[in-house]
Formats: structure tokens, sequence, C-alpha cells
């Protein structure tokens, strides 16, 4: 491509940039006493989990930074790769035997830390026998289990993103996993973490499926795909946010790329003998919400959500949303997780400043931030 217009385009994307940071600073009130937990100087991280100790682990996708470990504990205020550094080495050869790329890592009622590996480095397409579910006890740090996903499951257009378990149901429990697929169709996956077992439910259903038209604006500006010399075209991101309800008996979730959630009874979806079509009749739409990333409940019977468009988290306490926590600083709200502690935490990573949407010019400005808001309510923990 010409150099003039590769350099009209970088001085395009830095003038928006400038605009669209200023604009946040002048038109986003802050709301509710946010804490700064950590901040991240390296590679960006989506996700966060608070275990019940009050242990806190992160994940990095590789996605084009400079990743050398995809897992990490929070000791001290520094990301420590977990559970070892040798185990976050990605080995393509070995792809089930180490970690490839993280979008998502949750702890449970049993002390616990589930690790959600994508192997799909890049949204690319998954690594045959890499994309998995791997358990890591918390009180020894070593893997008690690994669940590989079979090509039923995991499409060659699969991105799995988030995670929620219910262990009371089988003899060891299940977990409900988006696939936030980009360029295939959206859907949830059942596993049954006893046999490793598991199964699509919704899949291209409209509830799991990015909306065609759908286009975010931030700080007054339209977010869509806009590759260096490449063509713009609208940002598709299938089911993303996922929440479990306080009783298990409610899944909720959205696509990134809407503003609506949507719920499904979880019984509909585990049992293998109800067909899919049933399973679709008995989706409820939930209206509005907001654009979202994460979400999350707590053992209140509520839900959460972050706004991306408007730097803010939201309540849902089953007839309203409510505005908890809104800054400037809440830079693309990513993951939620919510600790025994009585707080919400979330990671605020610039998600939307990446250079695949301003031309090639990476507008993130470090540091990332792990952020806490006091919710005075607990986790779900279905044990």
């Amino acid at each position: 491509m010409n150099r003039k217009l590769i350099a009209a385009g970088a001085m395009f994307a830095t003038a928006l940039w400038l605009q669209t940071t200023a604009f946040a600073a002048q038109t986003t009130p802050t709301i509710g006493t946010i804490e700064t937990v950590a901040t991240f100087h390296d590679a960006m991280p989506t996700g966060v989990t608070v275990a019940p100790n009050g242990r806190i682990f992160v994940n990095y996708p590789r996605w084009g930074d400079d990743v050398p470990f995809t897992v990490a504990e929070i000791v001290d205020g520094k990301a420590v790769a977990y559970p070892s550094a040798q185990f976050n080495r990605a080995d393509p050869a070995r792809p089930a035997d180490s970690l490839i790329s993280v979008q998502s890592v949750v702890a449970d009622a049993r002390n616990r830390l589930w690790i959600l590996d994508t192997a799909a480095p890049g949204f690319q397409t998954p690594i045959d026998g890499g994309a998995k579910l791997v358990a890591v006890d918390l009180a020894t740090n070593t893997i008690v289990k690994t669940i590989v996903f079979d090509v039923q499951t995991i499409l060659p257009t699969t991105y799995i993103n988030d995670v929620r378990f219910d262990l009371r149901q089988g003899a060891e429990g299940v977990a409900y996993i988006t696939d936030s697929s980009t360029r295939g169709p959206g859907g949830i996956i059942v596993v049954d973490l006893a046999t490793g077992k598991s199964m699509r439910r919704l899949t291209n259903h409209p509830s799991t499926a990015a909306e065609k038209d759908f286009v975010p604006v931030i700080d007054g500006q339209k977010l869509m795909n806009r590759p260096a010399g490449g063509q713009t075209s609208n940002l598709q991101v299938a089911s993303d946010g996922i929440a479990l309800s306080a009783d298990g008996k409610t899944l909720y979730y959205c696509a990134l790329s809407s503003r609506r959630m949507y719920s499904v009874p979880t019984a509909a979806l585990r049992d293998a003998s109800v067909t899919d079509s049933d399973v679709a009749k008995q989706v409820k739409d939930l209206g509005l919400k907001g654009a979202s990333d994460g979400m999350e409940a707590d053992d209140a019977g509520r839900i959460y959500a972050g706004d991306y468009e408007h730097h803010s988290i939201r309540r849902y306490d089953g007839k309203q949303w409510t505005t908890i926590a809104q800054s400037p600083e809440i830079l693309w709200p990513d993951t939620l997780s919510i600790g025994t502690d009585g707080y919400l935490y979330f990671t605020a990573n610039q998600l939307d400043r990446q250079a695949g949407f301003h031309q090639g010019k990476d507008m993130r400005q470090k540091p990332y931030k792990l952020m806490r808001i006091k919710i005075d309510a607990g986790p779900v923990l279905l044990k």
C-alpha cells in the first residue's frame, strides 16, 4: 500500500484517540467508589477470578501482545505465572499438555482454578486437541483434571470464551461455556465434568448470535474493524458474557455484539433428551442491558454486566438496570468476578483501542487495570 496512505491513516488514528480520550474525560461522570487493585504494564489481561480464600488470578490471551505466560496469580501486586512457567509455554506439538491461549479463569467452590484454553491464538482456527478445561487444585497448585473438547464441540470457527459451574449436577458437576465466534455460529457448550463429554446448545440461535447491524459507539466514535490497509466492517462477536443464577436454575448470557440479555433454564440445557428446538423455545429475551463483554451473578439473585459504551458497571435486580460504577478510567470493562469479601472485581483493558480498530495503530495506554467496587454480596458457589 502507498506509504502516504498508511501515514495518513496513522495520523487519523492518533487524532481520533486524542479526541475520544478528551471526550471520555469530559462526558463520563464518576459513580461509585472504585478501587484499583492491580496495574499491568505489559500484556493486556482479559479474565479475572477471585478464589474463595481471596487469591486473585488473571489471564492473557495471545492476541498479538508479547505474552510470556497466559495465566497468572497476582502476588504482592505482581503477576506471576500459574500454575508454573513451564505449563504456560505453548507447545503446539503437545497441545493438551500446555496452555496455548487462555481466555478465562474461574475459581470454583471446591478450591480449584479452572482454566479455559481456546487454543486459538489471534482468533485463528483452534489447534486440534488444544481447546480444553484444566483444573488446578489451589491447595497444592497441581493440575488435577484436563478435559479436551472433541471436534463436535469445537468447530473450526469456535472461540470458547467464558465459563460457569454448578458442582451439584451429576457425579462431579457441570460447566456452561460460551462460544464467542467472530466468523461462525455462537452457542452454549455444556460439559459433564465427570465424563468430560460435552454438547453444543443454541448453536446459531438468534440469542447467541452477533446482531448483524450492531455498531457500538464509544466516546462519540463508532467501534468497527479497521485493519491497516483493509476494509472497515462491523464488529461481530457472538455469545460472550455468561452468569449463573444463585439457585443454578437459570443461565444468563449475551453476545458481545448486542445490547440485549437472554436467559434459558439450565435443566433444559443439561438434558440431552430435550431437542435443540425445544431448548430454543425456552429462551427468554430479557430486553436491553447495554453493550457488555463480561457478566456475573451474586448470591442475592442479582446480575451484573459491564457497559463498555459508557465506561460503567450495571446491576439488574430482576426489574431494572442500575449503574453502580462509572468512570473514565473504566476503559472497556471485560471479565467480572465476585469475591467472598463482598467486592465485584473487573478488568479494564482498553480492548477497543487495539490496533485492529484503528488502521493498525495501537491506541492503548498502559497500564491496564484490575478494579473493584463494594457490592455487599457474595459469589454464586454451587457445590
